[in-house]
């Protein structure tokens, strides 16, 4: 029995042991701590909320109310004069879909916001057999029927589906033929769900989200921080794959496919891709607040991390302008360019998703498209 009793005594004295060490461990932790190292993270995400966050929704609001304008004139009086005006005010709304990339969590995941206006390309190759995004496209106009609410048809609408719609070669002469309307009346549907799905998501971080948002300062998978921090690391890894390496061919042993390129048909791929980069740069630095996730690196000791990871992105940024546009163009014209841009690239993703993540405590919690 005094055996038993001293078995246990060592089994409780060891838990209590471990509950002390891991009581002290989180302690230690200055990334969990509400204020890290003096640093106040509730100032830091109110930052993000009120002065980034919030505000970029309300803009994209804007700029899609503009684009319906721009639409309705094209669609009235399908030309070359009222297209080119029409792409204008698309690269402008397109522009702020890219910084609104980098919020996909929250309200805009619950709502797949990103996913159903900007999962690209519209996909022009399928295996032997299957039909194409393009194709499905074509034979919903036909037809008259479609149904964009469902997930299978995230390919075949957003701004991808716009970008082929409005923009491909015989565009124009689509939009004029005796078998328009049902085209009209698909893009016209395009719309309504993008504004839809944009309002919902303002909604929600209005009236709900932004106080829960605010008020959790833990660095845990589900928290703002870790939110915030994969999806940096996620877009670093779609230029990475997507938007730049798959077209480019590192994928597919250097075959090229510029069909891949964001925004092929109108040719706005790199600016589409340093337009995400330099939002993503400022929602790095809580635009250049001093309430930051940069300001917090800082603030953990890690302020030469800070300045290499803005350094890199402003290298980035260079990079990516010196690939002469278009970029399908530049796949076969100007492969140093890219192949420069790339390694840059991956440069950033690692500082990015391994260091940064690792001083700030955060866990990436995505799948990446291709492995690092």
């Amino acid at each position: 029995m005094m055996g038993r009793i001293n078995k246990l005594g060592i089994v409780a004295l060891s838990m209590s042991l471990m509950l002390f060490y891991i009581s002290c461990s989180k302690k230690s932790n200055p990334a969990d701590d509400k204020t890290a190292n003096g640093f106040d993270k509730t100032a830091m995400l109110t930052n993000y909320a009120n002065n980034l966050i919030i505000p970029a929704y309300e803009q994209t609001q804007q700029k899609l109310t503009l684009l319906q304008t721009a639409v309705n004139v094209f669609l009235a009086t399908p030309n070359l004069a009222t297209q080119a005006a029409l792409k204008t005010v698309f690269k402008d709304t397109y522009l702020q879909v890219e910084r609104i990339s980098v919020l996909e969590f929250g309200p805009s995941r619950d709502n797949s916001l990103v996913g159903f206006i900007n999962t690209l390309p519209a996909n022009t190759m399928k295996k032997v057999g299957e039909k194409t995004d393009l194709a499905i496209m074509e034979e919903n106009i036909a037809s008259g029927n479609w149904n964009l609410v469902q997930n299978s048809a995230i390919h075949q609408q957003g701004f991808p589906a716009l970008d082929y719609l409005f923009f491909a070669n015989d565009a124009v002469a689509k939009f004029t033929d005796p078998g328009s309307t049902n085209r009209k009346k698909y893009v016209q549907d395009i719309l309504t769900r993008i504004k839809s799905l944009s309002d919902q998501t303002l909604s929600t971080w209005k009236n709900t989200y932004r106080a829960q948002f605010i008020s959790n300062t833990q660095s845990n998978s589900g928290s703002p921080i870790s939110y915030l921090l994969n999806q940096f690391a996620y877009e670093m890894d779609m230029l990475k794959g997507p938007r730049i390496g798959w077209p480019f061919g590192t994928q597919s042993g250097g075959v090229q496919f510029p069909e891949l390129c964001e925004a092929y048909y109108s040719g706005l791929s790199l600016d589409l891709a340093i337009e995400n980069m330099n939002s993503l740069k400022n929602m790095f630095t809580g635009g250049n607040s001093g309430k930051g996730i940069s300001d917090l690196l800082a603030a953990l000791g890690n302020t030469q991390l800070k300045d290499e990871i803005l350094g890199q992105f402003n290298v980035v940024d260079a990079k990516l302008k010196a690939i002469p546009a278009p970029l399908s163009a530049a796949l076969a014209n100007n492969k140093p360019a890219i192949e420069d841009a790339n390694k840059e690239i991956q440069l950033l993703l690692r500082l990015i998703k391994t260091d940064a993540v690792s001083k700030l405590g955060v866990q990436i919690s995505y799948v990446d498209n291709d492995g690092d």
